[in-house]
């Protein structure tokens, strides 16, 4: 099979220079050096009468030749590192390489010839961190700094790790058309855009990472591509298909006619950037739109092409997706990922409604509660898209399976001014939503400037033209406005232009306000709750080998949440409503955070939060914890 074929090329690579202070993903397609100084150039072009390469600086194209199986291939001597170069399909429109490791002029622009080793690496001994571990922080390179660049980021690592992150996940990087984009529009899969800096500056982001102990989780779109730049179609139309649209456009083609070299162009994407990039872990985008009914899904294919090659390091594969994935969150007997690591808990986002919810019935309140308990023990809610599998019945998802949040750049991108939630809740509600998520038995995942309550918005932005820019400005209004509102001038102003560079550099996040006032408190208040976490509830996971979690409804917005292990429990007491309630059982251990008024009685106050912890047959030590509550 093709995971077979993928892996073991990239496997043979990894084991050969595993020890060496590079790291390079060969690839069957592409630009390749040569040992003798020249460059290999070879493309699937199966709809091509002809190929041809041209070399910035030289006149005239050279001709490739074509084997049997619609491979076009040429080395010449010619080009070397640092030669820009395309393709010249038969009508004479030049591509660029559609795995182009870097585009310096954008999606349309020349492909540069790279050498991948020439990045030295310096945290050869890094193997990742376990996964229990990870405290998330879920980024977006051009609007994390003022400058906007992978090398800019590095500054501000030290940040997080002063906050308590372990884990940053960078928002999608593979090459845009335009200035300025979520990075969901992404055409050029294996080229970081330029916008963001070079191909070794993101090694250096990941190096400098490593060097305080910090995991990288690449977020990559594998359900479609950008609609602008995607000039693969023209020679390799069988890469799409009609057959299960998206609500972005065509899909990819897993499962219908030669499928199998679309598979093998994403399964070297997912190892290239484990390998060469020395990423500790993928989040694949919106996967429940990758549909594949092959006998072997592309998704496992992929986890298992992945942890092949992964070796000795730790590699977390993370799932995005509307449907329950639990059938590929399982673990083996050592309690280790048999192919997917984690799924984004889309039902936690429950809490953010919580808080923002105003003039329910008590009736409305109280399945609310019910809805939370489910999806703080269960992962998912009734309310949840999919089938339910046993799994967890089985005992083989634990709590880490899940990744639970309260803002993300979709929750906060599709409100259609981009609001965080600081701006629409109150701070004691916002507080007491956070302090559910994140000392929760599930991974928990912040939002760049979440930890600061940062002033600056996140609106959905692009940099698109012409027809493609209205229309993309129309659809959003139509999807999050007032449709009948569309021609009120006066509503349109309050709205941002999703094309505007002003939009995009209001996201931009402001850092002189994280030692400022209340974004100050702020941070303590993060520092402080993570830093319980990461003493308190961090040590426990290892004990909580299943989803082990039983949940009581106390009363509207309110609900009480217990995870048993064998030597104890944790236990979660929450009153997220306007209404202080008596209807708690006094707590039967040891309190380790107190969000709210609330004793070790029965009653919490408004928007209340109590974790407290039964461990007494673990050794424990509390005194580091103990001073930061104080």
């Amino acid at each position: 099979m093709l995971k077979i074929t993928v892996a073991d090329e990239a496997k043979q690579c990894s084991e050969a220079g595993a020890r060496s202070v590079r790291s390079v993903h060969r690839m069957p397609f592409g630009a390749e050096l040569q040992a003798d100084g020249g460059v290999r150039f070879r493309v699937w072009a199966p709809e091509a009468e002809s190929m041809r390469l041209a070399l910035d600086g030289r006149a005239e194209t050279i001709a490739m030749e074509c084997d049997a199986g619609g491979w076009y291939e040429v080395v010449t001597s010619e080009a070397g590192v640092g030669s820009r170069y395309r393709f010249v399909l038969p009508d004479g429109t030049y591509v660029p390489d559609p795995v182009s490791r870097f585009q310096p002029e954008d999606v349309s622009g020349p492909s540069e010839v790279m050498d991948p080793a020439a990045y030295a690496w310096r945290n050869l001994e890094w193997r990742g961190r376990p996964w229990d571990e990870a405290i998330l922080y879920e980024l977006h390179i051009g609007t994390f700094t003022p400058e906007g660049t992978f090398l800019a980021a590095i500054g501000k690592l030290d940040h997080l790790v002063e906050l308590g992150v372990t884990a940053i996940e960078i928002m999608s990087v593979g090459d845009f058309s335009g200035r300025w984009n979520w990075g969901y529009d992404g055409v050029l899969l294996y080229a970081p855009d330029s916008t963001y800096g070079r191909p070794d500056d993101l090694k250096a982001l990941v190096d400098a990472a490593h060097d305080r102990g910090i995991m990288v989780i690449l977020d990559v779109v594998y359900n479609h591509f950008g609609p602008e730049g995607n000039y693969l179609p023209q020679y390799f139309p069988q890469i799409m298909t009609d057959k299960y649209p998206t609500p972005w456009g065509q899909a990819l083609n897993f499962d219908d006619r030669q499928s199998d070299r679309t598979r093998e162009f994403i399964l070297h994407n997912a190892l290239y950037w484990v390998e060469e990039f020395r990423m500790d872990g993928l989040r694949l985008d919106a996967v429940h739109a990758i549909i594949d009914t092959s006998s072997t899904h592309i998704l496992d294919e992929l986890a298992l092409s992945v942890r092949a090659v992964a070796g000795d390091r730790r590699v977390h594969l993370v799932l995005e997706s509307d449907d329950t994935m639990l059938h590929r969150l399982g673990r083996d007997s050592e309690a280790q990922p048999l192919t997917s690591t984690a799924q984004w808990n889309h039902d936690i986002q429950l809490l953010a409604h919580l808080g923002m919810a105003k003039g329910q019935t008590e009736a409305q309140d109280r399945r609310d509660a019910n809805r939370l308990g489910k999806a703080l023990v269960e992962g998912f809610t009734a309310a949840t898209q999919g089938i339910y599998t046993p799994a967890i019945d089985n005992g083989l998802i634990p709590p880490g399976g899940f990744v639970s949040f309260i803002q993300t750049h979709d929750v906060v991108g599709n409100r259609i001014a981009g609001e965080r939630v600081t701006a629409l809740a109150p701070p004691e509600v916002v507080r007491a939503m956070a302090a559910v998520y994140l000392l929760a038995p599930q991974v928990p995942m912040l939002f760049m400037g979440e930890e600061w309550g940062a002033s600056t918005p996140f609106p959905y932005f692009c940099d698109f033209k012409g027809e493609l820019a209205d229309a993309v400005r129309k659809g959003r209004l139509e999807q999050f406005g007032d449709v009948a509102r569309l021609e009120d001038q006066a509503y349109l102003a309050g709205v941002p232009d999703p094309l505007a560079e002003s939009t995009f550099v209001s996201a931009k996040l402001r850092w002189d306000e994280v030692s400022q006032g209340v974004h100050a408190e702020w941070m303590d208040w993060y520092r402080r709750v993570i830093a319980v976490r990461r003493a308190e509830v961090v040590p426990l996971l290892a004990h909580l080998q299943k989803m082990a979690g039983t949940y009581v409804v106390r009363g509207p917005r309110a609900v009480t949440v217990r995870w048993a292990f064998e030597q104890g429990w944790l236990r979660l007491d929450a009153n997220l409503s306007d209404v202080a309630s008596g209807a708690f059982d006094a707590v039967d251990g040891r309190v380790i955070w107190q969000e709210g008024v609330g004793g070790v009685g029965g009653e919490l106050g408004t928007w209340a939060v109590r974790w407290s912890v039964r461990d007494d047959a673990l050794e424990r030590v509390t005194a580091t914890a103990d001073s930061l509550r104080e």
